[in-house]
């Protein structure tokens, strides 16, 4: 599983012209689920994130968790994360999983992020969603449960 996140001041997500998830301070998660990725993937990354130290302390380094800053998070499903860009001008999907699988785990992963910290907002699995943030810092980050971050 991949993990894009950034950093926000706010971010929201909109289907159909309706508001389904409305964050302030905290992170925007845009979540990829490839082949062969386990449940414990799913645990994995969302302990990661809600421990990763990447808010500004009082002297303005990254010292804070999403959790020690009592943050949200808004998450938003993204098979996109997984596209093969290298060969031709289309990108390929083929590392991405199979709709099915990525919703089961993209519900599993929002669950064990639920257990970490207070406020969890989504998207809607498989939707067209347009999703506005203001990017605090900018400070985006890739966690990749297959890699050390």
């Amino acid at each position: 599983m991949r993990l894009l996140v950034q950093r926000v001041k706010r971010a929201s997500v909109v289907v159909e012209e309706k508001c389904v998830g409305k964050i302030q301070k905290g992170v925007l998660l845009f979540l990829g689920v490839r082949l062969g990725d386990s449940i414990e993937d799913a645990s994995f990354l969302a302990h990661k994130v809600a421990t990763l130290r990447i808010f500004s302390d009082k002297e303005d380094k990254m010292n804070l968790s999403l959790f020690e800053i009592q943050g949200s998070a808004l998450v938003i499903s993204q098979f996109t994360l997984y596209a093969d860009c290298l060969g031709g001008r289309r990108p390929s999907f083929t590392d991405a999983a199979p709709p099915q699988v990525a919703e089961e785990f993209y519900e599993k992963f929002i669950l064990e992020l639920k257990k970490e910290i207070p406020h969890v907002e989504t998207g809607i699995f498989g939707a067209k969603m347009e999703i506005e943030l203001v990017n605090d810092g900018p400070a985006t980050f890739i966690v990749d449960s297959k890699k050390a971050c």
